[in-house]
């Protein structure tokens, strides 16, 4: 499709005005970034990988009936989604310790959360995007306390879903982080998911070994992260079983 004009450039992705009012063009990008964009690469295949797996997992939430901003692929890199409101908080959902709850608690990694836990933070790169408690979001009027309860739910409902996926092909879902968006249908205001899921947006190890199949083969340097992200791409059948690396011309539209 002709390139249209950017409206947004993020770290790992770009958004383009859409074909038709209320939808945006949503570009994976290449680039990785970790600890706040301070360790940067490129990645090849990695825009690829994401797209087609983010598609994966939106289309499954949709056919459960969880709403999202997805409406469809447009080519290797680039899907259509519904322009929306995002609320600036990511929500993070933890199923074992991993990360920075381990670091802040000192819980060993890997250990089974007593259940599932859910935790925010603000939205803001310049301030390390710090957690923030369910008051502060109230008062400051980043959402309401219906949002919240409405988030949390979404929330939930998304682990149940990615949890049983990865269940189902051998890979433990350690934790994840969504973002919502807000839509309006006249006077009405619904929650969706936006964003992206994919492995830079989850933590997820293998069942049997511990290996890691996220964005810690890249925070860590424990190997080569398309592979690591390929591997979770052919283990859903979201790949031919013949394809070994991401950029090689056989995926199709």
């Amino acid at each position: 499709m002709a390139r249209r004009k950017k409206i947004y450039e993020g770290k790992a992705k770009d958004l383009f005005e859409g074909p038709e009012p209320g939808t945006l063009v949503q570009y994976f990008k290449d680039d990785a970034t970790a600890f706040n964009a301070e360790k940067r690469d490129i990645i090849e295949g990695k825009g690829v990988l994401n797209n087609r797996l983010s598609e994966y997992f939106m289309t499954g939430l949709g056919q459960i009936g969880v709403p999202t901003h997805f409406l469809k692929r447009l080519n290797m890199r680039e899907q259509l989604i519904r322009s929306c409101e995002i609320v600036p908080l990511e929500v993070i959902v933890r199923n074992f310790a991993a990360g920075s709850i381990s670091k802040r608690l000192g819980i060993e990694e890997g250990t089974p959360m007593p259940r599932p836990i859910v935790e925010f933070s603000y939205k803001d790169d310049s301030l390390g995007d710090p957690l923030v408690p369910e008051e502060y979001i109230i008062a400051f009027g980043w959402a309401s306390q219906q949002d919240m309860d409405d988030i949390v739910a979404l929330a939930l409902r998304v682990n149940d879903y990615l949890s049983g996926v990865m269940y189902a092909v051998g890979i433990k879902l350690i934790d994840f982080k969504i973002e919502i968006g807000r839509v309006y249908e006249g006077d009405f205001q619904r929650l969706i998911v936006a964003d992206e899921i994919s492995p830079d947006s989850c933590r997820l190890w293998d069942i049997e070994t511990g290996q890691k199949l996220d964005k810690d083969v890249f925070r860590r340097d424990l190997g080569d992260l398309a592979d690591a992200y390929t591997e979770v791409a052919r283990r859903l059948g979201v790949l031919p079983t013949n394809v070994t690396h991401a950029p090689k011309p056989t995926l199709i539209n």
